[in-house]
């Protein structure tokens, strides 16, 4: 999942950004309202985390504006102000959920995860697929009901592809969703990384196989029976 985060507070920015991404999110770090909206406008984002008071402006009043023109985004508020009636703007203002600064890792965390398990508007996001099964909150895997471990990245691939699963999932879709603006990003980096997936779900016995079509995608499909390992 890929994730704005619109912050000025550099040394703040750079803890969450490292929590996050140790839970699987690409994080892009903006310091101002203009280049939230750049890239706002370029990218496509899963969730949106947001100081109130920014450099260049008030950020409920940018949120204001994206729930104006049907952005249904899931977004977080964040403010050093407590108070209720900033608390009563901020929700009315179209965020989902608000956290006080200081902000607890621990706990952003697990407040992205209910936002996100909000938003599917399900009581079980579980995915199965084949013998796989997938909690994307939880952010685990299992195979025929035993536990498989999976890289961060790797994961984030294994997403894309059961969210479209049995449909083409165009290469340029799943680079710009699984790496940040200040990823370098080798030509081959995707390329290893589905490698590496599939070494992982053949080990596991999984029935699902990744097809590719060379210079546009990859196809996660069923297989009739498991691999061999």
């Amino acid at each position: 999942m890929r994730m704005l985060l619109v912050d000025h507070h550099a040394k703040l920015t750079r803890v969450m950004q490292g929590a996050l991404l140790d839970c699987g999110f690409a994080v892009d770090v903006m310091p101002t309202l203009d280049e939230a909206s750049l890239a706002f406008g370029a990218v496509r984002y899963d969730i949106l985390l947001l100081e109130l008071v920014l450099p260049d402006g008030n950020g409920l009043d940018w949120l204001r504006q994206l729930r104006r023109e049907r952005h249904s985004i899931p977004a977080i508020m964040m403010s050093s102000g407590d108070d209720l009636e900033t608390r009563i703007a901020i929700f009315n203002g179209g965020a989902d959920d608000f956290l006080p600064k200081p902000v607890s890792t621990d706990e952003l965390i697990a407040r992205i995860r209910a936002v996100l398990r909000r938003s599917t508007q399900v009581t079980d996001p579980v995915v199965t697929f084949g013998n796989l099964t997938f909690d994307p909150i939880g952010r685990q895997v299992s195979v025929g009901g035993q536990p498989l471990k999976i890289p961060r990245r790797e994961l984030c691939i294994l997403e894309h592809l059961l969210n479209r699963a049995g449909r083409m999932v165009p290469r340029t879709f799943l680079v710009d969703s699984l790496y940040s603006f200040d990823n370098e990003v080798s030509s081959n980096a995707l390329e290893v990384g589905i490698y590496r997936l599939r070494a992982l779900l053949c080990q596991a016995g999984a029935t699902l196989t990744i097809k590719t079509a060379r210079g546009i995608g990859y196809v996660l499909e069923v297989n009739d029976t498991p691999p061999d390992g």
